[in-house]
Parts: C-alpha cells; sequence; structure tokens
C-alpha cells in the first residue's frame, strides 16, 4: 500500500512538472475540493478571477485558448493581466471566467497576476544643488 502511494505521488509531480514545462502561463487552484486549471486574471487578498479551461466546450476553443496563453507569456511582462494584455482575443473566454473568494482557495502551481502590483511606485533621485548667491555690491 505505501509504495502504491509512492508511486501515485512521483507520477503526480511527474505530470505536474511536465505540464508547467510546456505551459508555464497555466495555473492550478483547489477550490471546495475541486480542481481548476486555468489562466489567473487577478490574484489579490480578497477575490481570485481566472479563465477555466475546463469550461471551454470545443477543441478549437482550447486550441486558441492555449495559443492565446502563449502568446501573452512570452510577449508581455507577465505582470499585466492577460485580458488586459489581449483585450480583443480574450472576449469570447468572457463567459468561461470564474471568480472565488481567495481565503477558500489554494494554489497548487503556476503563476498569478495582481493588479495592485502594475501601479508599483518608482524611486526618483532627486540631485540638488545649493548655489551661492553673489552678494550685492552696496552703495
Amino acid at each position: 500500500m505505501v509504495i502504491f502511494a509512492y508511486q501515485y505521488l512521483s507520477m503526480t509531480q511527474f505530470v505536474k512538472s511536465s505540464f508547467q514545462e510546456n505551459y508555464p502561463f497555466i495555473t492550478c487552484l483547489v477550490s471546495l475540493e475541486t480542481e481548476y486549471i486555468g489562466i489567473v486574471i487577478n490574484f489579490d487578498h480578497s477575490v481570485t478571477s481566472l479563465y477555466d479551461y475546463g469550461s471551454l466546450r470545443t477543441q478549437d476553443e482550447k486550441d486558441n485558448f492555449l495559443l492565446l496563453g502563449e502568446s501573452w507569456w512570452w510577449e508581455s511582462n507577465r505582470k499585466i493581466p492577460i485580458n488586459i494584455f489581449l483585450k480583443q482575443e480574450m472576449l469570447p473566454f468572457k463567459p468561461y471566467i470564474k471568480t472565488f473568494n481567495s481565503k477558500d482557495i489554494k494554489i497548487l502551481f503556476g503563476p498569478t497576476v495582481n493588479l495592485g502590483n502594475i501601479t508599483e511606485k518608482r524611486i526618483k533621485r532627486k540631485s540638488i544643488q545649493l548655489l551661492k548667491n553673489p552678494k550685492k555690491a552696496r552703495p
């Protein structure tokens, strides 16, 4: 019995690693003992949104979804959500968005995107130069 559990664990790790190599933009999460696979739109402290790959109906939709995900992954800085980066292309997938309470989910693997990270402040260095004003000649 112990050997079977070890084989199952190693097989799961193998599937996970090969899946992440082929589709690094895909995230797997668990909510209420149900696994969901897709691309995370936004993950913050209260709400998580995901395009659910499992809800796609046809093979053409699935192929197009993976193609768009690959395009987003390699052509963007990965801080911008896919629905902002590929706005028009992602419109057909709007019915497949699932929203979760972030406290109720667990991310098993894959990347997450947070809109709050886009507005990171940049520190500007200011240089101050002091000049001595020459005294005006007194009459």
